[in-house]
């Protein structure tokens, strides 16, 4: 790993990133082809938060918050740090000292493949944790990192100045340079799913509205009476 701090990554556009914001992680998670949801196992610490934002990121080695301190430096406001390690690690990297400096700089939220701990502090501060761990394990500070390089997650590759989307489903993120076409995909997405649910809340089904009736004998389906199928 090459230990460096790069400086002022380009952003994705804040007014675009604000705008993607406005829409769910699972919306824009569909309209952009499935791609870029971090997966299950990044979950949020609180329920309820929604955020949008762009990246700093940081990779640390496991067990150890160096990393951090140094990329409390680089955030700006709208920001969201994204934290990585080398290995996999649950430790609680990151509690409610760091929440309060990096409040301070408008940072909109932490996403981190690892642990955080002062879970009710985050709370009670407003500040948004999305985690693959809670623990109160601390940590050292003596192994250099990197920041602002791109870092891995759940298969998917955050780099500095990405869009990070994160709510009750999870965290997606989208490339910087695809933010403009996310939004209007996840505009026409949503406006799609509004005509879909005001179509079943009037009866309409699912079966019909997406034509699966019609593929269902294809598939080997078929309906028969109970009085024909009977139980064993």
């Amino acid at each position: 790993m090459r230990t460096v701090v790069v400086t002022d990554p380009p952003r994705a556009d804040a007014a675009a990133v604000d705008a993607l914001g406005g829409f769910g992680v699972a919306t824009v998670h569909e309209a952009m082809g499935r791609t870029g949801y971090l997966g299950p196992a990044i979950r949020p610490v609180h329920l309820g938060a929604r955020i949008a934002g762009t990246a700093v990121t940081v990779l640390s080695w496991p067990g150890d918050n160096l990393m951090i301190h140094v990329a409390v430096e680089q955030c700006r406001p709208g920001d969201v740090l994204v934290v990585a390690t080398t290995s996999p690690s649950t430790d609680g990297m990151f509690g409610e000292l760091f929440a309060t400096a990096l409040q301070f700089r408008g940072v909109r939220g932490l996403v981190i493949d690892a642990g955080v701990r002062d879970v009710a502090d985050l709370h009670a501060m407003g500040f948004p944790v999305w985690s693959a761990a809670v623990s109160a394990q601390g940590t050292v500070k003596a192994t250099p990192g990197a920041v602002n390089v791109p870092v891995t997650i759940g298969g998917q590759v955050v780099r500095a100045g990405d869009a990070v989307l994160a709510d009750d489903d999870g965290v997606v993120r989208v490339p910087r340079e695809q933010v403009a076409d996310a939004v209007e995909a996840a505009r026409a997405r949503e406006k799609k799913e509004q005509a879909t649910r005001a179509a079943f809340q009037k009866g309409e089904l699912g079966l019909d509205r997406y034509g699966l009736r019609d593929r269902l004998p294809g598939m080997g389906v078929e309906y028969v009476q109970y009085s024909e199928y009977g139980e064993s």
